[in-house]
């Protein structure tokens, strides 16, 4: 990961509010307003991963000690983004740049596996994709 993203992704965010639903499949558990999500907290920082704070769904409870951080996919604007991956995201424009972003487990170099991708939009913004609903986050501290 380079160090601008680095520095932007590390900290404690908050789910903020609910931007939406992927195109090619509903998650009725959130539809229609996200609201089990909202206000939780998840902490990424470099030595350190924990979604312990999505308190209302077991399967996300995870956390980790020096977790493996890859950018998996850089999309430079929205139509490649879309093409990949069929999500229409409020307030995307044509020349934001997002990263896909993937937490692995470092002793077995496996991805979290729940149903959780992080999307880093011109290090300014992150969304959260779980299942197939949008959410976008507020860092509340480094």
């Amino acid at each position: 990961m380079d160090s601008e993203t680095e520095k932007y992704f590390f900290g404690t965010w908050k789910v903020e509010k609910l931007l939406g639903f992927a195109n090619s499949y509903n998650d009725a558990s959130e539809y229609p307003t996200g609201q089990k999500f909202i206000g939780d907290e998840i902490i990424i920082k470099k030595d350190f991963f924990s979604s312990k704070g999505l308190k209302n769904y077991s399967k996300y409870q995870y956390e980790l000690k020096n977790p493996l951080y890859q950018i998996t996919e850089t999309c430079y604007n929205s139509d490649a983004f879309y093409r990949s991956y069929k999500i229409d995201i409020p307030d995307l424009k044509i020349n934001d740049v997002l990263k896909v972003m993937d937490i692995s487990d470092p002793s077995t170099k496996l991805r979290i596996p729940v149903s959780v991708t992080f999307f880093v939009v011109n290090n300014d913004r992150l969304i959260l994709l779980s299942e197939a609903t949008i959410f976008e986050l507020k860092k509340i501290t480094n």
